[in-house]
């Protein structure tokens, strides 16, 4: 009972671990595809652009926590 709970919990873990990675990716890749350079633009202060890219992450994230949710 105990090792079964303890091998939910690191699949859990390694789980979220890979996620975070994916979703970590997908931004950058976003970031590399699109021609406005985001980060930039947020630190000088171009709310839309940080609306867009919380959009785009927000986007990915859902897709992701559908696909690994299988």
């Amino acid at each position: 009972m105990v090792q079964k709970t303890l091998l939910q919990v690191l699949l859990t873990v390694g789980w979220t671990f890979f996620g975070v990675i994916l979703l970590y990716a997908s931004t950058w890749l976003f970031d590399r595809l699109h021609p406005i350079d985001f980060r930039r633009e947020i630190n000088k202060g171009n709310v839309a652009a940080g609306i867009v890219l919380a959009a785009v992450i927000l986007a990915i994230a859902g897709i992701l926590a559908t696909v690994l949710a299988i």
